[in-house]
């Protein structure tokens, strides 16, 4: 097998190690870089996941690094292909994405300026949440084009959304094919029109009042897992999609992925990082693409487009 590059994921709490972890098992790069601020974590969990290379037969090398307040230690991701930006506190029960607009701010902007500094051509991804806010924020500090910005939202949101459809109608998981826009919040948008089970279209197979009830829950499904954990976040499938984002980019995969990405035009929005579907390539999102949707789910999507456009221009001086 081939390995080549080198991935960053900044924060080593449950989020960014389990990210390092599925990145390592893929075996297809020569590098991963795990920081965090806390002394020693970082390193700890690294040399932990490559005593199971010799079990799990992968050489991707993992390397920790504990990062300071000015910046020291960020030597380490120099030549990253892709950084992910997991650090950020977690929510608690009762907690909503933005009551960590604030403090999530500081560290984000902290973080995209040592990205600039010593991986200056990276793809980042950004998953510290409030999660469309806190991606214009790097797009702002980074200074990057913006197709190199993007956020993982819309994996997440559509992988849940597919599990409960799944669950419901007792089929695997792998008949499903569902679809979230929009924000990572209370504007979500899912997409009716999109999903089908077994090629059928879901409408044909649920009542609207259940498909409403499926879509309250992918809405809440982040809130839902911290209620049950009592003490961090979802960290499992979220994981999972910020991987196969930084693989479709170090692959230069052109797979089209829901993810929040700028919209330029596209759907007549303009301006704002948005859930949305776009093509990953080596160079972050190559396109947005577009599809037929229904006037209702239009009307939705623009009127994500508003709310969390107004958050951005908010979250731009913090």
């Amino acid at each position: 097998m081939t390995r080549k590059g080198k991935v960053t994921v900044v924060g080593a709490g449950f989020y960014g190690s389990t990210t390092a972890q599925r990145l390592a098992e893929y075996d297809i790069f020569d590098e991963v870089v795990l920081t965090d601020i806390v002394e020693g974590k970082p390193e700890g969990l690294a040399l932990d996941i490559n005593q199971s290379r010799p079990i799990e037969g992968f050489e991707t090398l993992v390397t920790g690094q504990s990062t300071g307040p000015g910046g020291e230690g960020y030597e380490a991701i120099a030549g990253s292909s892709v950084v992910i930006v997991t650090a950020g506190l977690p929510r608690k029960p009762g907690m909503s994405r933005m009551d960590l607009i604030g403090v999530n701010a500081k560290i984000v902007r902290s973080v995209a300026e040592n990205v600039v500094k010593h991986a200056p051509d990276a793809v980042l991804i950004v998953v510290s949440n409030p999660l469309d806010e806190m991606t214009a924020l790097a797009a702002k500090v980074t200074g990057f084009p913006a197709t190199r910005v993007l956020g993982q939202a819309g994996m997440l949101d559509t992988a849940r959304f597919s599990y409960f459809v799944a669950e419901k109608l007792g089929v695997p998981v792998g008949s499903v094919q569902t679809l979230t826009l929009g924000s990572h919040g209370d504007t979500m948008v899912p997409v009716p029109s999109a999903c089908t089970v077994d090629g059928k279209p879901l409408g044909g197979l649920l009542s609207q009042d259940e498909i409403d009830a499926l879509v309250d829950r992918t809405r809440n499904g982040g809130a839902e897992i911290v209620a049950l954990l009592k003490t961090g976040s979802a960290y499992y499938a979220p994981s999972a999609a910020a991987a196969r984002m930084a693989r479709a980019v170090a692959e230069d995969s052109g797979q089209v992925l829901p993810v929040c990405a700028w919209v330029d035009g596209e759907y007549g929005i303009s301006g704002v990082y948005l859930g949305v579907e776009a093509e990953i390539g080596a160079s972050g999102v190559r396109s947005v693409v577009q599809r037929d949707l229904t006037d209702t789910e239009l009307a939705g999507l623009r009127e994500a487009a508003e709310a969390v456009r107004a958050k951005q221009a908010d979250v731009a001086s913090l």
